[in-house]
Protein backbone atom coordinates (compact mmCIF):
# COMPACT_ATOMS: atom_id res chain seq x y z
CA UNK A 1 0.00 0.00 0.00
CA UNK A 2 1.37 3.15 -0.82
CA UNK A 3 1.12 6.50 1.56
CA UNK A 4 -0.11 8.67 -0.47
CA UNK A 5 -2.15 8.83 -3.97
CA UNK A 6 -1.64 11.53 -6.00
CA UNK A 7 -4.02 12.08 -9.25
CA UNK A 8 -3.51 14.36 -12.08
CA UNK A 9 -6.19 15.41 -14.20
CA UNK A 10 -4.84 15.86 -17.52
CA UNK A 11 -6.78 17.61 -20.78
CA UNK A 12 -4.42 18.72 -24.02
CA UNK A 13 -1.82 19.15 -21.10
CA UNK A 14 1.02 18.75 -23.53
CA UNK A 15 2.80 21.97 -22.62
CA UNK A 16 2.74 21.93 -19.15
CA UNK A 17 2.38 18.40 -17.77
CA UNK A 18 6.02 17.27 -17.45
CA UNK A 19 6.57 20.16 -15.08
CA UNK A 20 3.88 18.92 -12.55
CA UNK A 21 5.09 14.80 -13.03
CA UNK A 22 8.42 15.51 -12.68
CA UNK A 23 7.85 17.70 -9.29
CA UNK A 24 5.79 14.99 -7.82
CA UNK A 25 8.61 12.38 -8.61
CA UNK A 26 11.01 13.48 -5.77
CA UNK A 27 8.23 11.11 -3.50
CA UNK A 28 9.54 7.80 -4.33
CA UNK A 29 8.24 4.48 -4.02
CA UNK A 30 5.94 5.63 -1.14
CA UNK A 31 3.88 7.72 -3.79
CA UNK A 32 1.85 6.28 -6.79
CA UNK A 33 1.31 9.15 -9.10
CA UNK A 34 -2.09 8.86 -11.12
CA UNK A 35 -1.74 10.16 -14.44
CA UNK A 36 -5.63 10.55 -15.71
CA UNK A 37 -5.98 11.69 -19.64
CA UNK A 38 -9.28 12.65 -19.46
CA UNK A 39 -9.41 11.62 -23.27
CA UNK A 40 -7.50 13.99 -24.86
CA UNK A 41 -6.96 14.21 -28.54
CA UNK A 42 -5.53 17.37 -29.90
CA UNK A 43 -1.54 16.72 -28.18
CA UNK A 44 0.39 13.43 -26.47
CA UNK A 45 -1.08 14.20 -23.64
CA UNK A 46 -1.55 10.38 -23.91
CA UNK A 47 1.45 9.39 -24.83
CA UNK A 48 3.26 11.09 -22.29
CA UNK A 49 1.29 9.51 -19.70
CA UNK A 50 2.30 5.91 -20.55
CA UNK A 51 5.63 7.20 -21.25
CA UNK A 52 5.81 8.02 -17.60
CA UNK A 53 4.35 4.63 -16.50
CA UNK A 54 6.83 3.10 -18.68
CA UNK A 55 9.66 5.37 -16.79
CA UNK A 56 8.71 4.91 -13.81
CA UNK A 57 7.17 1.50 -12.91
CA UNK A 58 5.48 1.10 -9.91
CA UNK A 59 5.07 5.06 -9.02
CA UNK A 60 3.02 6.56 -12.51
CA UNK A 61 0.33 4.96 -13.44
CA UNK A 62 -1.15 6.24 -16.81
CA UNK A 63 -5.22 6.04 -17.09
CA UNK A 64 -7.36 6.37 -20.14
CA UNK A 65 -10.69 7.49 -20.01
CA UNK A 66 -13.42 8.99 -22.32
CA UNK A 67 -13.45 12.76 -21.25
CA UNK A 68 -15.61 13.73 -18.64
CA UNK A 69 -14.46 17.26 -17.35
CA UNK A 70 -12.06 17.77 -14.53
CA UNK A 71 -14.46 16.04 -11.69
CA UNK A 72 -14.45 12.66 -13.26
CA UNK A 73 -10.89 12.61 -13.52
CA UNK A 74 -10.06 13.09 -9.98
CA UNK A 75 -13.43 10.24 -9.52
CA UNK A 76 -11.31 8.16 -11.64
CA UNK A 77 -8.00 8.75 -9.40
CA UNK A 78 -10.07 8.39 -6.37
CA UNK A 79 -11.80 5.14 -7.62
CA UNK A 80 -7.93 3.49 -8.63
CA UNK A 81 -6.21 5.07 -5.79
CA UNK A 82 -4.18 2.78 -3.29
CA UNK A 83 -2.77 5.18 -1.11
CA UNK A 84 -3.45 5.81 2.26
CA UNK A 85 -4.00 9.93 1.66
CA UNK A 86 -5.25 11.36 -1.86
CA UNK A 87 -4.26 14.48 -3.29
CA UNK A 88 -5.42 16.53 -6.76
CA UNK A 89 -2.40 18.54 -8.39
CA UNK A 90 -3.64 20.00 -11.62
CA UNK A 91 -1.34 19.35 -14.61
CA UNK A 92 -0.60 23.13 -14.98
CA UNK A 93 0.76 23.25 -11.20
CA UNK A 94 3.48 21.49 -9.29
CA UNK A 95 4.65 21.10 -5.83
CA UNK A 96 7.59 22.42 -3.71
CA UNK A 97 10.31 19.98 -3.42
CA UNK A 98 11.15 20.85 0.52
CA UNK A 99 7.84 21.05 1.48
CA UNK A 100 7.01 17.43 -0.39
CA UNK A 101 9.22 15.96 1.85
CA UNK A 102 7.78 17.83 5.02
CA UNK A 103 4.17 16.49 4.03
CA UNK A 104 4.95 12.57 3.28
CA UNK A 105 7.21 12.60 6.71
CA UNK A 106 4.15 14.26 8.73
CA UNK A 107 1.88 11.78 6.87
CA UNK A 108 3.93 8.84 7.72
CA UNK A 109 4.10 10.10 11.58
CA UNK A 110 0.26 9.63 11.70
CA UNK A 111 0.59 6.21 9.77
CA UNK A 112 2.66 4.71 12.05
CA UNK A 113 1.28 5.97 14.97
CA UNK A 114 -1.68 5.02 16.76
CA UNK A 115 -3.97 8.85 15.77
CA UNK A 116 -5.97 9.02 12.59
CA UNK A 117 -5.41 11.74 10.40
CA UNK A 118 -8.45 12.96 8.23
CA UNK A 119 -6.85 15.76 6.51
CA UNK A 120 -3.65 17.66 6.09
CA UNK A 121 -3.61 21.37 5.50
CA UNK A 122 -0.71 23.05 3.95
CA UNK A 123 -0.15 26.66 2.22
CA UNK A 124 -0.45 27.74 -1.21
CA UNK A 125 1.20 29.80 -3.50
CA UNK A 126 -0.47 31.98 -6.64
CA UNK A 127 2.00 31.59 -9.36
CA UNK A 128 0.27 34.65 -10.71
CA UNK A 129 2.19 35.45 -14.45
CA UNK A 130 3.09 39.13 -14.29
CA UNK A 131 2.42 39.56 -10.76
CA UNK A 132 5.51 41.33 -9.41
CA UNK A 133 4.48 39.71 -5.42
CA UNK A 134 3.52 36.35 -5.28
CA UNK A 135 0.59 36.00 -3.14
CA UNK A 136 0.94 32.88 -0.37
CA UNK A 137 -2.43 31.58 1.16
CA UNK A 138 -1.83 30.58 4.74
CA UNK A 139 -3.83 29.43 7.53
CA UNK A 140 -1.82 30.55 10.47
CA UNK A 141 -4.55 32.81 12.18
CA UNK A 142 -7.28 29.99 11.39
CA UNK A 143 -5.46 26.52 12.75
CA UNK A 144 -2.95 25.54 15.23
CA UNK A 145 0.38 24.64 14.18
CA UNK A 146 2.24 21.07 14.00
CA UNK A 147 -0.16 19.02 15.97
CA UNK A 148 -3.65 17.05 15.90
CA UNK A 149 -6.60 19.15 15.88
CA UNK A 150 -10.16 19.11 15.96
CA UNK A 151 -13.06 21.41 14.64
CA UNK A 152 -13.31 23.00 18.32
CA UNK A 153 -9.81 23.79 18.16
CA UNK A 154 -10.05 25.96 15.08
CA UNK A 155 -9.41 29.82 15.72
CA UNK A 156 -10.72 32.02 12.83
CA UNK A 157 -10.92 31.94 9.38
CA UNK A 158 -10.33 35.38 7.58
CA UNK A 159 -12.13 36.79 5.02
CA UNK A 160 -10.93 35.49 1.54
CA UNK A 161 -9.36 32.81 3.69
CA UNK A 162 -10.43 29.27 2.70
CA UNK A 163 -9.39 25.99 2.41
CA UNK A 164 -9.09 25.35 -1.24
CA UNK A 165 -8.40 21.78 -3.43
CA UNK A 166 -4.53 23.25 -3.53
CA UNK A 167 -4.28 23.31 0.13
CA UNK A 168 -5.71 20.00 1.60
CA UNK A 169 -5.02 16.22 1.28
CA UNK A 170 -7.78 13.86 2.82
CA UNK A 171 -7.63 10.36 4.04
CA UNK A 172 -8.26 8.28 1.08
CA UNK A 173 -11.19 6.00 2.82
CA UNK A 174 -13.05 9.16 4.38
CA UNK A 175 -13.08 10.55 0.59
CA UNK A 176 -15.17 6.60 -0.29
CA UNK A 177 -16.89 6.70 3.07
CA UNK A 178 -18.80 10.00 2.58
CA UNK A 179 -19.65 9.33 -1.06
CA UNK A 180 -17.56 11.84 -2.76
CA UNK A 181 -18.71 11.97 -6.53
CA UNK A 182 -18.10 14.86 -8.31
CA UNK A 183 -20.30 15.77 -11.54
CA UNK A 184 -19.45 14.99 -15.13
CA UNK A 185 -18.70 17.73 -17.56
CA UNK A 186 -18.50 20.77 -15.04
CA UNK A 187 -16.25 23.07 -14.29
CA UNK A 188 -15.50 24.12 -10.54
CA UNK A 189 -15.92 21.07 -8.80
CA UNK A 190 -12.69 21.51 -6.46
CA UNK A 191 -15.14 23.75 -4.39
CA UNK A 192 -17.57 20.69 -3.72
CA UNK A 193 -13.86 18.49 -3.41
CA UNK A 194 -13.54 21.14 -0.58
CA UNK A 195 -16.60 21.04 0.85
CA UNK A 196 -18.86 18.20 0.91
CA UNK A 197 -16.51 15.52 3.01
CA UNK A 198 -16.05 18.47 5.89
CA UNK A 199 -18.38 16.96 8.44
CA UNK A 200 -16.78 13.39 8.36
CA UNK A 201 -13.45 15.50 9.24
CA UNK A 202 -12.79 14.99 12.86
CA UNK A 203 -8.99 15.66 12.81
CA UNK A 204 -6.86 17.82 10.92
CA UNK A 205 -3.23 19.22 11.02
CA UNK A 206 -1.70 22.06 9.81
CA UNK A 207 1.65 21.92 8.43
CA UNK A 208 2.68 26.04 7.31
CA UNK A 209 4.70 24.97 4.45
CA UNK A 210 4.39 26.69 0.87
CA UNK A 211 3.90 23.26 -0.70
CA UNK A 212 1.50 24.01 -3.84
CA UNK A 213 2.56 25.81 -6.66
CA UNK A 214 -1.13 27.43 -8.36
CA UNK A 215 -0.09 28.77 -11.78
CA UNK A 216 -2.42 31.71 -13.20
CA UNK A 217 -3.17 33.78 -15.71
CA UNK A 218 -3.47 31.29 -19.05
CA UNK A 219 -6.29 32.88 -21.14
CA UNK A 220 -8.22 29.98 -21.71
CA UNK A 221 -7.92 29.36 -17.46
CA UNK A 222 -11.14 28.03 -15.92
CA UNK A 223 -10.73 30.66 -13.64
CA UNK A 224 -10.07 33.17 -15.72
CA UNK A 225 -12.60 35.99 -15.31
CA UNK A 226 -13.80 36.32 -18.63
CA UNK A 227 -14.11 32.14 -18.98
CA UNK A 228 -15.85 32.25 -15.63
CA UNK A 229 -19.12 34.82 -17.06
CA UNK A 230 -19.42 32.61 -20.15
CA UNK A 231 -19.62 29.48 -18.01
CA UNK A 232 -21.72 31.11 -15.35
CA UNK A 233 -23.95 28.15 -15.80
CA UNK A 234 -21.54 25.75 -14.13
CA UNK A 235 -20.71 28.17 -11.33
CA UNK A 236 -24.46 28.63 -10.53
CA UNK A 237 -25.00 24.71 -10.64
CA UNK A 238 -22.38 23.85 -8.61
CA UNK A 239 -23.63 26.08 -5.87
CA UNK A 240 -27.00 24.60 -5.87
CA UNK A 241 -25.09 21.29 -5.51
CA UNK A 242 -23.35 22.79 -2.73
CA UNK A 243 -26.90 24.15 -0.99
CA UNK A 244 -27.95 21.06 -1.00
CA UNK A 245 -25.52 18.65 0.47
CA UNK A 246 -26.49 18.54 4.12
CA UNK A 247 -28.30 21.95 6.00
CA UNK A 248 -25.53 23.31 7.56
CA UNK A 249 -27.32 25.41 10.08
CA UNK A 250 -27.99 22.23 11.96
CA UNK A 251 -24.41 21.25 12.01
CA UNK A 252 -23.37 20.51 15.83
CA UNK A 253 -20.27 21.95 15.81
CA UNK A 254 -20.21 25.56 16.20
CA UNK A 255 -16.72 26.56 14.18
CA UNK A 256 -17.70 23.73 11.31
CA UNK A 257 -20.93 24.94 10.98
CA UNK A 258 -19.53 28.75 10.98
CA UNK A 259 -17.13 28.00 8.07
CA UNK A 260 -19.30 25.81 6.07
CA UNK A 261 -21.97 28.64 6.05
CA UNK A 262 -19.40 30.74 5.18
CA UNK A 263 -18.03 28.63 2.16
CA UNK A 264 -21.64 29.00 0.84
CA UNK A 265 -21.95 32.49 1.35
CA UNK A 266 -18.85 33.28 -0.94
CA UNK A 267 -19.98 30.92 -3.85
CA UNK A 268 -23.17 32.80 -3.39
CA UNK A 269 -21.00 36.22 -4.18
CA UNK A 270 -18.91 35.04 -6.79
CA UNK A 271 -22.58 33.55 -8.85
CA UNK A 272 -24.41 36.95 -7.97
CA UNK A 273 -20.63 38.88 -9.15
CA UNK A 274 -20.15 37.34 -12.30
CA UNK A 275 -23.98 37.57 -13.51
CA UNK A 276 -23.85 41.49 -12.53
CA UNK A 277 -20.51 42.17 -13.83
CA UNK A 278 -21.70 39.99 -17.49
CA UNK A 279 -24.26 42.99 -17.73
CA UNK A 280 -26.70 40.90 -19.68
CA UNK A 281 -30.67 41.03 -17.82
CA UNK A 282 -30.44 36.86 -18.86
CA UNK A 283 -27.56 36.54 -16.46
CA UNK A 284 -29.34 38.59 -13.93
CA UNK A 285 -32.35 37.05 -14.21
CA UNK A 286 -30.35 33.93 -13.42
CA UNK A 287 -28.91 35.38 -10.01
CA UNK A 288 -32.45 36.19 -9.31
CA UNK A 289 -33.22 32.36 -9.63
CA UNK A 290 -30.16 31.59 -7.64
CA UNK A 291 -31.34 33.14 -4.55
CA UNK A 292 -34.85 32.51 -4.62
CA UNK A 293 -33.93 28.90 -4.96
CA UNK A 294 -31.96 29.00 -1.93
CA UNK A 295 -34.75 30.42 0.09
CA UNK A 296 -37.39 27.78 -0.97
CA UNK A 297 -34.37 25.17 -0.33
CA UNK A 298 -33.30 26.59 3.14
CA UNK A 299 -35.13 29.86 4.45
CA UNK A 300 -32.89 30.10 7.62
CA UNK A 301 -29.65 29.96 5.37
CA UNK A 302 -31.09 32.14 3.06
CA UNK A 303 -31.63 35.04 5.31
CA UNK A 304 -28.45 34.25 6.83
CA UNK A 305 -26.50 34.95 3.66
CA UNK A 306 -29.11 37.26 1.90
CA UNK A 307 -28.82 39.92 5.09
CA UNK A 308 -24.87 39.28 5.64
CA UNK A 309 -22.66 41.61 4.37
CA UNK A 310 -21.92 40.59 1.41
CA UNK A 311 -25.12 39.35 0.95
CA UNK A 312 -26.44 43.12 0.58
CA UNK A 313 -23.29 44.16 -1.33
CA UNK A 314 -24.42 41.85 -4.53
CA UNK A 315 -28.21 43.18 -4.02
CA UNK A 316 -27.97 46.51 -4.14
CA UNK A 317 -30.78 48.06 -6.37
CA UNK A 318 -30.03 49.33 -10.00
CA UNK A 319 -27.68 50.26 -12.28
CA UNK A 320 -26.09 52.59 -9.39
CA UNK A 321 -25.79 49.47 -7.07
CA UNK A 322 -24.79 47.36 -9.70
CA UNK A 323 -21.62 49.64 -10.00
CA UNK A 324 -20.86 50.03 -5.99
CA UNK A 325 -20.87 45.76 -6.14
CA UNK A 326 -18.27 45.87 -9.20
CA UNK A 327 -16.07 48.56 -7.37
CA UNK A 328 -16.34 46.76 -3.82
CA UNK A 329 -15.21 43.32 -5.56
CA UNK A 330 -12.35 45.08 -7.39
CA UNK A 331 -11.25 46.41 -3.99
CA UNK A 332 -11.36 42.67 -2.31
CA UNK A 333 -9.91 41.29 -5.45
CA UNK A 334 -7.01 43.44 -5.11
CA UNK A 335 -6.16 43.38 -1.71
CA UNK A 336 -6.56 39.50 -1.32
CA UNK A 337 -4.58 38.49 -4.72
CA UNK A 338 -7.21 36.60 -6.25
CA UNK A 339 -8.04 36.38 -10.34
Amino acid sequence: MKLLSIAIPCYNSEAYMRHCIESLLPGGDEVEILIVDDGSTKDRTAEIADEYERKYPGICRAIHQENGGHGEAVNTGLRNAEGIYYKVVDSDDWVDEAAYQEILSTLRRFVCGEETLDMLISNFVYEKQGAKRKKVMNYRTALPQNELFTWDDVKVFMLGQYILMHSVIYRTELLRECGLELPKHTFYVDNIFVYQPLPHVKTMYYLNVNFYRYFIGREDQSVNEEVMIGRIDQQIRVTKLMLGYCDVTKLKKRKLRRYMVRYLEIMMTVSSILAIKSGTEENMAKKKELWQYLRKLNLTLYLRLRWGFLGQGTNLPGKSGRKFSIVGYKITQKFFGFN
